[in-house]
């Protein structure tokens, strides 16, 4: 991976002038902005992190604008995240120095689900300061809850579908390091990177980089059927519906679709999960498995249809 660019200090210093605001939001405002003042103080940094992390709903939509545009705001939040690097590599990471830079990843993950800051977000590259946390393989907690935080902010890219940011995170090589954390992180670290990996492939660029290639393929579905297996001894209702919902879009694509037809867990097709789908009062997760099966069925019958195709080689 390539090093990430240099610290960004943010836009402008001022933010456009807007309508007047309610007074108790003008004192929030005023909270916020003080705030962002002593984050650039090294010695007032790290109590000011924690408020800023604690108080983010309070502010609301306002404080991703800030975030940005305030001078030297961006840097010292970055300047945060970098200086526990060493330790990460060298096994030597603090919970106290996990809990602290888990502040600062909080607020980027304000300024990632901003439609305002988003663009400019990944267009200064921010994301690439994230991927060490998620490339490390130790499962002690402190790893885990940056990993899980790092993951946050990429799901708050995501959330809201937008080519131009699917096309960003695939060019980064999101797509292995969510599959590394689908592989060995915690229950709700594979569920966040699962939702990541679902939202890429459906937009039809992702669905394309996943199956253009045996290869990537086999790295998706193979650690999609591992999970499987797992959930079998420890459910969990909203993994299993990532999970599906990843299945049924591969489905979509012809060669992919008729690679399942070999390779499709036998848990999706035994009944397995049945008494997992049945407490769960929404169907969906059960619709798209039956829809799922289905497409692949069609494929193995040969019938004409839009998921049908003759070619069983996966592409090149």
């Amino acid at each position: 991976m390539a090093n990430p660019p240099p610290l960004h200090s943010g836009g402008p210093s001022s933010v456009a002038p807007s309508a007047p605001a309610p007074p108790e939001k003008d004192e929030s405002m005023a909270t916020a902005e003080q705030l962002l003042l002593d984050l650039c103080i090294p010695e007032l940094r790290e109590e000011t992190l924690k408020l800023l992390s604690q108080n983010r709903e309070k502010f609301q939509q306002d404080i991703a604008p800030l975030l940005w545009h305030s001078f030297g705001t961006m840097s010292a939040l970055l300047l945060e995240i970098v200086s526990i690097y060493g330790s990460v590599a060298r096994a030597t990471l603090t919970q106290a120095q996990s809990n602290h830079v888990c502040n600062a990843l909080a607020l980027l993950q304000c300024v990632a689900s901003h439609p305002d800051t988003k663009m400019p977000f990944i267009n200064a590259q921010i994301p690439l300061y994230l991927y060490p946390f998620l490339s490390t393989a130790y499962k002690a907690k402190e790893y885990e809850f940056l990993r899980l935080t790092s993951l946050g902010v990429i799901g708050a890219l995501v959330k809201v579908d937008d080519h131009e940011v699917i096309a960003y995170l695939l060019s980064s090589q999101i797509i292995p390091l969510c599959l590394r954390t689908m592989d060995m992180g915690s229950e709700i670290s594979k569920t966040v990177a699962t939702f990541i990996v679902q939202k890429i492939m459906l937009d039809d660029t992702g669905l394309m980089y996943v199956c253009t290639t045996r290869e990537r393929f086999l790295a998706v579905s193979n650690v999609l059927a591992q999970m499987l297996d797992a959930l079998v001894e420890q459910p969990s209702p909203r993994l299993l519906k990532h999970i599906i919902r990843c299945y049924l879009r591969l489905t979509d694509n012809p060669s992919a679709c008729d690679a399942l037809r070999t390779c499709l867990p036998t848990v999706l097709t035994d009944r397995t999960f049945n008494n997992l789908l049945e407490t769960q009062k929404d169907q969906t997760t059960r619709l798209w498995l039956h829809q799922m099966l289905h497409n692949i069925a069609m494929a193995s019958s040969g019938r004409s249809g839009p998921h049908a195709n003759p070619n069983r080689i996966m592409g090149r």
